[in-house]
């Protein structure tokens, strides 16, 4: 069974920086994309940022050049750097794993609150 799990998330100051990790388990097909969206209160998710297998990045205007996604896949993890955080990236942050298979999976998210 595959698990998706994050970690890093908390409180911050507006200005500040949090760096967020997800970790992956449980199966030995390779990940294709990696990828972090986020849900504020009262909003539907959306997508943040995401990184290939080959390298690939992309990211949502609201948080380019803010926020820097990496991976390391020897240990099937994702970070999330956040840079300049705003109190409008006040959201539950979930990391979504799709394999090369296309079956995909979402972490159980975790909090990020920044304080203005």
């Amino acid at each position: 069974q595959v698990h998706v799990v994050e970690s890093g998330g908390g409180l911050v100051q507006a200005g500040g920086s949090l760096r967020l990790s997800c970790a992956t388990s449980g199966t030995t097909i390779s990940i294709n994309v990696m990828a972090w969206y986020r849900q504020a209160p009262g909003k539907q998710r959306e997508f943040v940022a995401h990184i290939t297998s080959g390298g690939r990045i992309n990211y949502a205007g609201s948080v380019k050049d803010r926020f820097t996604i990496s991976r390391d896949n020897a240990k099937n993890t994702v970070y999330l750097q956040m840079d300049s955080l705003k109190f409008e990236d006040t959201a539950v942050y979930y990391c979504n794993v799709v394999l090369i298979t296309t079956m995909a999976y979402w972490g159980q998210g975790t909090q990020v609150t920044v304080s203005s």
